[in-house]
């Protein structure tokens, strides 16, 4: 009876169409994968011990068997894992279940295919960057049957029972033949798969066997050789975490992060943490490079792997890190948690508190050495994950603040580069009262607001806010080092010396008619019309009073369902600029002109924050008045 062929869902033929093209040159990874895949289900029959009494785990009869056969040219991938049902081969061979999966490859696929391999759970698909037709025969622990699928590539796939006696899955790849340009030939060699399996498995937790040739002397016979072969252990099994640290080297805890799908980045840091005190565990954390494509959505799940003594508990325990270090990768293993401990039991668990405790301060503190040791490093990291600090400054009514505050940077003023709060009160000027800051939509918006220009001329440093984070998190913070944050915005800047303040009294009290008409015809609009202490060669700002500022204001009204929240803005005007005088001429004998002025500044001033001019018809129209 003839086979029915299935086809591939439309994303995965797309990517099989990518790996069998072999857009990725590191093919070798392909093992890794496999491998990979073959201890996790291992692991998941592990864990079905663990919490099922009436299954027994006896660690010696779990393996991962690899096997040439030249002639064939065929590699062969034995596991005595969980296996697969018919329907979990139909769903994890047929099919990418992720959803986002086809726009995220979209986004990549002009890029090292090592941002796709992988990343949606379809390492199994990179088998075909070296072989021409794979065949996966599988049983499920417990079922009857077995099942047997096969393909030769993006044309599509067949699934029919097959025989099969123990549990576990087995994958036969057979290797595609050499061109003048690729060598496949290499992964049939002994040698090389071995040296694969070294450099990606090594700790993998299960014996990773094959049949290895050897050479020995040959029995009764003088300078004769035999050739002989034996299965061998190929991989150490040994924890990296339960290494020395001496005897680990960078690249060491590059392929653990690689091995275990962490991400397909280069981790910036590490942190190998061996504890022996109130609570033993070790660990070993990772700061990634860069921002996984689904880190700020819903569907981003937090933790570390959890192990008891070598044995995993739980693949993401999210207990062990707070939201703000939700970005960090890695694992725990802890001699003190119980086997059987249960997910409920894990969150009133008093050692993994206090191993959260102690994890969340060893952050802290490889952070806080990056910042210091490894600058460039640390500004990569933060250009990826500081959003996420200060989201961690903002919520829970500022807990975290001295904790997180020693870790922001911003954007100077002085040579736009990155600052850190104590880089910057370090060398404030001893007559600067505050931290001056300076909020808006890009570091080029920020330099051209006309609020900067006093505190510039000062010769003070000024803090850009270009996330709309920032501000929230600052008021927040609300001061450093005894040191005040102040917005160029705010009504007071604190820089007016004894004659300035007479100046403006005086310059308020002159014009107080010309003002309280302006403020007449604007109202609802601004709260007040002022004589600007602020402005040296624009004619018109707005400046807030009270807590809430602009660009606080743009962010609260752009989110769903906001309350139409609305700061309260003040209208200054440059008592030295050529246009006051206008102004002035217009209150004395055209009140018709001054209304027209009036909106015209006011509607500049909204332009230069970026907000929203409510009618642009009259506002066009306004300006074809004074053409005219």
């Amino acid at each position: 009876m003839e086979k029915t062929k299935k086809q591939f869902q439309a994303e995965s033929k797309r990517l099989l169409d990518m790996m069998i093209n072999s857009i990725y040159t590191q093919r070798e990874i392909f093992l890794r994968e496999l491998i990979s895949n073959a201890s996790d289900a291992i692991d998941k029959l592990y864990y079905k011990a663990l919490t099922d009494d009436q299954l027994t785990f006896n660690k010696e009869d779990y393996y991962v068997k690899v096997t040439v056969d030249k002639e064939k040219r065929t590699l062969t991938i034995t596991d005595t894992g969980i296996g697969m049902t018919e329907e979990e081969m139909e769903n994890n061979l047929g099919t990418i279940a992720k959803s986002g999966s086809l726009a995220f490859k979209k986004e990549n696929e002009q890029k090292d295919g090592h941002n796709i391999i992988g990343q949606f759970g379809v390492g199994f698909y990179s088998a075909f960057m070296v072989a021409d037709v794979v065949t996966v025969t599988s049983k499920a622990f417990g079922a009857g049957g077995a099942f047997k699928w096969e393909s030769e590539g993006a044309d599509g796939y067949t699934l029919e029972p097959a025989d099969k006696a123990a549990p576990g899955t087995e994958i036969v790849l057979r290797i595609k033949d050499n061109t003048e340009e690729d060598n496949y030939d290499e992964f049939l060699e002994e040698y090389r798969l071995k040296s694969i399996i070294k450099k990606y498995s090594d700790f993998i937790r299960y014996p990773i066997k094959m049949d290895v040739k050897g050479s020995r002397p040959k029995e009764g016979a003088e300078n004769e050789f035999e050739e002989y072969v034996e299965e061998q252990t190929v991989n150490s099994m040994v924890p990296i975490w339960r290494k020395n640290k001496s005897d680990l080297k960078p690249e060491d805890y590059e392929n653990f992060y690689q091995e275990k799908r962490y991400g397909f980045d280069k981790p910036l840091k590490h942190i190998h943490v061996s504890a022996d005190g109130a609570v033993v565990y070790q660990a070993i954390l990772f700061i990634p490079e860069s921002t996984p494509f689904d880190y700020y959505t819903k569907e981003y799940e937090k933790g570390l792997e959890l192990y008891s003594n070598g044995v995993l508990i739980m693949s993401k325990c999210a207990d062990l890190l707070p939201d703000y270090f939700s970005f960090v990768k890695g694992m725990v293993d802890s001699e003190d948690l119980s086997l059987n401990i249960s997910r409920e039991m894990l969150q009133h668990d008093r050692q993994l508190s206090l191993i959260a405790k102690n994890i969340k301060s060893k952050i802290k503190s490889g952070l806080a050495s990056m910042m210091k040791d490894e600058r460039e490093k640390y500004e990569t990291f933060f250009k990826s994950f500081g959003r996420q600090l200060k989201f961690g400054v903002y919520n829970d009514y500022g807990m975290n603040k001295d904790l997180l505050a020693d870790l922001l940077l911003f954007t100077s003023s002085n040579e736009r580069k990155l600052v850190s709060l104590d880089e910057y009160v370090s060398r404030m000027p001893e007559d600067q009262k505050f931290i001056y800051y300076a909020s808006g939509e890009s570091v080029d918006r920020i330099e051209k607001l006309p609020q900067i220009e006093a505190v510039s001329e000062k010769g003070y440093e000024i803090l850009y806010f270009t996330d709309d984070i920032d501000e929230f998190a600052i008021k927040m913070i609300q001061s450093y080092k005894e040191k005040e944050f102040k917005s160029v915005s705010s009504g007071d800047l604190g820089i007016d010396s004894e004659n300035d303040q007479a100046s403006s009294e005086e310059d308020e009290a002159a014009n107080k008619e010309l003002f309280d008409a302006m403020q007449e015809l604007l109202s609802g609009k601004v709260t007040k019309v002022k004589a600007s202490k602020r402005l040296k060669t624009y004619p018109v700002c707005l400046s807030t009073e009270g807590e809430l500022s602009i660009e606080m204001e743009k962010v609260l009204r752009a989110m769903p369902n906001s309350q139409e929240v609305q700061a309260d803005k003040v209208l200054e005007l440059n008592v030295n600029h050529e246009v006051f005088q206008s102004l002035k001429n217009a209150l004395a004998s055209d009140r018709e002109k001054l209304g027209l002025y009036t909106n015209l500044l006011y509607h500049q001033a909204l332009l230069i924050e970026g907000l929203p001019i409510q009618d642009p018809a009259a506002f066009t129209s306004d300006i074809c008045k004074i053409m005219v």
